[in-house]
C-alpha cells in the first residue's frame, strides 16, 4: 500500500509517559529512547505508589514474543495537558505490564491536531510496522477510521470514540472508562463542602459551576454525574456551564472560571484538559472569594493548594492493557470496551485540605454504592426533563424518564435507537464505550 508521506513528522515532539524530549519522527524511534526510558521508570514509580494497576495477572498466551511488537499511541496535546499525560504513562505502565519495553516498543506522536494530520500520522505508524494504533482525542476517530480502512491488517483503537461499531470495520474499535462514576464521586466530594459553606452560613445560594470543553455527550455524561453526586448531600443546588469550544486552552479555561465566579459560583469544577480554572479559582480564593474547586485527569493542588478539593481521574492503564491482552493473544479484541471502579479504571484523586469534616467517610460511602449497584449514577429518580417532541426520550407527568434512546442510528443528531432505561436507571457506557448521556436536565443552564 502507498505510504502517504508527511513532512511534518519530523518537526514533531515525541515523548512518553511524563518526561519530555527532544523530537524525532516516529521512523526514528531511537531518538525518543531516553524519554521512553523515563516514562517506563515514572510509571513503575506510580505502579510502586498504587497509583495505576498492578501488572496482570494472567500471562500471555504461551509462545507469544511480546518484544516483537510495535505499539503506537496519537496524541491531540503533549505530556503538559492532564488528560493527554494520563493516557502517554497509562500505554507505558500497560505495555510494562505484559513484557514490554515502551522505551523500544513504542512510537507517540504528540500535538496533533483532530485534523488530516492524525490520518497521516496514524499511516506513518501503520507504515512504520505498529500492529496497534491509539488516538486518545473524540476528534480523532474519523481519520482513525480512514487508516484502518486502508490497512486491514493493523488494529486502530480510537479512545472517546463512538464510530466503531457503525464502521462495520473489524479493525476499529472504541474504548474510554466510566468516568461518570469518578465525575459522581467528586460531585459527592464536592456536595460536602457546600453544605458546610451552607452550614456555617458562608453561602445562601447553592451554586454551582462547570467548565466545558464542547457540548458533547461526553462531557454533558460527566458534568451532569458531578451534579446529581453534589445534589446527592445538596438536593437544592443548582449549576451553569460555560464552555470554552477546545479541549486545551488555559487561558479561555481561567477566563470561563471567573465569569462562573463572578455570578456567584463557590465550587467550580471543569472536562477541560489544562489548569486554567484551578489557577484562576486559586487567585479568587486568594483575593478573598469564598470559592473552590473540583479538577480533572490531574491533582490540581500544585497550581490550587488552597481551593483543590478533589479531581475525577481515570486510570487508562487498565483499558489499554485489556486491549493489548487481546492484540498479544490473537483473541477477539472487543469493538467498544468500557471499564469503571471496580476494574479500578477511574479514581479521584487525594482529597485536599480544604475538604469538609467527613468527606473520606461520604467518599467511601459513594464507592461501595456504585460497586454494589446500590447508587445508580443515572437513576431517574434523582432528576427531571423537560418533554422533548422529538421522540429519543419520553417522561412522564413529573418530569421523570420513562423511556430514553442511546444511539442515533442515522446521523441526524437524533438518539433513534437503543433503549437506555433499565430498571429505574439510564445504564452509561453500556450499549458503546464512549458516553451517549446528553440530556439537559433540571437544574443545569448551559451559558452558551
Amino acid at each position: 500500500m502507498k505510504k502517504k508521506l508527511i513532512g511534518i513528522m519530523m518537526a514533531m515532539t515525541m515523548v512518553v509517559g511524563l518526561a519530555a524530549c527532544g523530537g524525532g519522527s516516529s521512523s526514528a524511534p531511537a531518538e525518543s529512547g531516553d524519554a521512553a526510558a523515563e516514562a517506563t521508570e515514572a510509571a513503575e514509580e506510580t505502579a510502586e505508589e498504587g497509583g495505576e494497576a498492578e501488572a496482570s495477572e494472567e500471562p500471555v498466551a504461551e509462545g507469544v514474543d511480546v518484544t516483537a511488537i510495535k505499539v503506537g499511541q496519537i496524541c491531540v496535546e503533549d505530556e503538559n495537558s492532564g488528560y493527554d499525560a494520563a493516557p502517554i504513562e497509562g500505554l507505558a505502565t500497560a505495555m510494562k505490564n505484559l513484557g514490554m519495553d515502551p522505551a523500544t516498543q513504542l512510537t507517540l506522536v504528540v500535538d496533533i491536531p483532530e485534523d488530516e494530520t492524525c490520518y497521516d500520522t496514524a499511516v506513518d505508524e501503520a507504515e512504520g510496522g505498529c500492529g496497534i494504533i491509539f488516538s486518545d482525542s473524540y476528534g480523532h476517530q474519523t481519520y482513525m477510521q480512514q487508516a484502518a480502512s486502508e490497512y486491514s491488517d493493523v488494529t486502530f483503537v480510537a479512545c472517546t470514540g463512538d464510530m466503531a461499531a457503525p464502521s462495520g470495520l473489524a479493525n476499529l474499535k472504541n474504548i474510554f472508562p466510566h468516568t461518570y462514576e469518578s465525575r459522581y464521586v467528586s460531585g459527592v466530594v464536592a456536595g460536602m463542602k457546600l453544605k458546610e459553606m451552607m452550614d456555617a452560613g458562608k453561602v445562601t445560594d447553592p451554586y454551582v459551576g462547570y467548565v466545558g470543553a464542547y457540548p458533547y455527550a461526553e462531557v454533558v455524561s460527566g458534568y451532569t454525574a458531578f451534579f446529581l453526586g453534589v445534589r446527592s448531600i445538596v438536593p437544592e443546588a443548582h449549576m451553569d456551564v460555560q464552555f470554552t469550544n477546545s479541549w486545551y486552552d488555559p487561558t479561555a479555561e481561567g477566563a470561563a472560571a471567573e465569569a462562573l465566579i463572578s455570578k456567584g459560583c463557590c465550587i467550580i469544577s471543569q472536562h477541560a484538559d489544562s489548569t486554567g480554572a484551578p489557577s484562576a479559582v486559586q487567585a479568587a480564593h486568594e483575593n478573598g472569594k469564598e470559592v473552590y474547586c473540583v479538577g480533572y485527569n490531574i491533582d490540581m493542588r500544585a497550581v490550587a493548594p488552597d481551593v483543590a478539593l478533589t479531581s475525577a481521574q481515570n486510570n487508562w492503564s487498565v483499558l489499554y492493557e485489556h486491549m493489548l491482552k487481546c492484540y498479544i493473544d490473537g483473541t477477539e479484541i472487543p469493538t467498544d470496551y468500557s471499564a469503571g471502579i471496580n476494574e479500578d479504571a477511574v479514581m479521584i484523586s487525594e482529597l485536599g485540605d480544604a475538604c469538609a469534616e467527613g468527606t473520606a467517610e461520604a467518599v467511601e460511602a459513594a464507592w461501595a454504592g456504585i460497586k454494589d449497584g446500590s447508587i445508580q449514577v443515572f437513576a431517574t429518580a434523582n432528576f427531571t426533563v423537560q418533554p422533548t417532541d422529538n421522540g429519543s426520550y419520553a417522561v412522564d407527568e413529573e418530569g421523570h424518564l420513562t423511556s430514553a434512546f442511546a444511539l442515533d442510528s442515522d446521523g441526524d443528531w437524533v438518539n433513534d435507537n437503543g433503549e437506555a432505561i433499565i430498571d429505574g436507571a439510564f445504564v452509561e457506557s453500556q450499549l458503546r464505550s464512549a458516553p451517549y448521556f446528553s440530556l439537559d436536565i433540571d437544574g443545569i443552564t448551559k451559558l452558551n
